[in-house]
């Protein structure tokens, strides 16, 4: 299978790495284009807090990892040190092993489907995905069906924006009587604002820099809306700050904490986003505990053991569903060979259809051509079989029906 996937993630490269390789939708589009014109033309990128991971069919691994690196804030050093490169199977493996939630952060993670869903469509709509890329995306897609339906790796199954405010309610002991402030109310923010309810939180402002989408999630929940501009002043009486606005920049500074110089009060910060959202030098603050992307886990949680249990049993469903896709692919081999020798067959049928025309009533043409269609059609169902049976090593057995049927034009996927 020439399908490669290179990428970095969470594996290897810290939180400062990643956010140099994420591709912003500026980049994201600029890198289609300068793949389009270089002739990768079935390509998928997964860009999130975690990865950025590129996949594809018929390109050289190589030219994969030049793009990555011209379109990000990242170097080929950086790549070199922290990034990855697997090819065929082993990329396959990783993708479906990615899509159903076993190579996430959190085991299991409910959200990283959506987001191999969305580079999926995002691909479509550019048009750089062709026929085998679909069918992949078919496979792909069942195994996480599979993974939820089949085995028990939903059970308790948990998103980052969840083992985030887990983590704050053991930092903060409770969520009772803390003052919250969510900034940053889109899709992270929105799942955020549901697990602090959920969890016992009731003093929560919301904070966006739009501050109509703020108002929308405030209005579902009857939670207060605070003014960008009023950052400073709703930081300084927060107990827990948690941000995830999907800005590429910093939105929180030292500067913006200025109200908490020379106090007791003291704040945990939780930054969501790659790229950062909360600037790094705030770690030192004496007032602030920051926490970003790779502080959070779910290892020690017992929902995690009920997952952890379930690993091998999705590992197999893999396992089938690249054996499947596998099958498929040989069998693709044989395409040419069984169009060739349909369009053959028929053409013969039409020939003798077209001198005997005129030897039988016309009231029978019908029914003749029906019968003659439905010879035809006979003949290549049992030659379609036996085709396909030989799809692990179709060379001779087409080599022989080309031959036999005289059969022009070899196609590729059959040599």
């Amino acid at each position: 299978m020439a399908f490669c996937a290179v990428g970095i993630n969470h594996w290897k490269a810290d939180v400062a790495l990643r956010e140099r390789f994420s591709l912003s939708e500026v980049q994201k589009k600029a890198f289609f284009e300068d793949a389009r014109n270089r002739g990768l033309l079935n390509l998928l990128v997964i860009s999130t807090c975690n990865r950025t991971e590129l996949f594809a069919f018929d390109a050289d691994p190589g030219l994969v990892v030049e793009l990555l690196v011209a379109h990000s804030a990242g170097t080929r050093d950086d790549f070199d040190r922290s990034g990855f490169v697997c090819r065929g199977e082993q990329a396959i493996r990783h993708l479906l092993r990615v899509a159903v939630g076993l190579d996430a952060q959190i085991l299991g993670d409910l959200q990283i489907i959506k987001q191999v869903k969305q580079a999926y469509e995002y691909t479509c709509e550019r048009g750089v995905v062709h026929a085998v890329m679909h069918r992949l995306m078919q496979f792909v897609l069942r195994a996480h069906k599979r993974s939820r339906t089949e085995t028990g790796l939903a059970s308790g199954a948990a998103t980052t924006a969840y083992a985030a405010v887990q983590f704050a309610r053991k930092e903060l002991k409770s969520f009772r009587n803390k003052s919250i402030l969510l900034v940053g109310t889109g899709k992270i923010g929105k799942i955020t604002c549901k697990n602090l309810l959920s969890l016992g939180a009731c003093n929560v402002t919301l904070l966006n820099r739009s501050r109509g989408r703020a108002e929308l999630l405030g209005e579902r929940f009857a939670l207060p809306v605070a003014d960008f501009d009023r950052l400073p002043e709703v930081l300084a009486g927060a107990d827990l700050a948690i941000v995830a606005t999907g800005a590429d920049r910093p939105v929180i500074g030292r500067e913006h904490l200025a109200r908490l110089e020379k106090t007791d009060h003291r704040i945990v910060m939780l930054d969501l986003s790659v790229p950062r959202n909360v600037d790094p030098e705030i770690e030192d603050h004496p007032n602030v505990k920051l926490v970003n992307m790779d502080h959070l886990n779910d290892t020690t949680d017992e929902a995690y053991r009920r997952r952890e249990k379930n690993v091998p049993l999705v590992e197999a469903i893999i396992d089938e569903e690249i054996a499947n896709f596998q099958t498929w692919l040989s069998e693709q081999k044989v395409v040419p060979t069984i169009r060739a020798l349909g369009e053959k067959l028929h053409g013969i049928r039409n020939l003798e259809m077209d001198k005997f025309r005129n030897r039988i009533p016309e009231t029978a043409h019908a029914e003749v051509d029906h019968l003659t269609r439905r010879i035809v059609n006979k003949i290549m169902a049992h030659s379609i079989d036996h085709l396909k049976e030989h799809h692990d090593d179709p060379g001779e057995v087409t080599k022989l029906v080309r031959s036999m049927f005289k059969l022009e034009s070899e196609s590729n996927l059959d040599r």
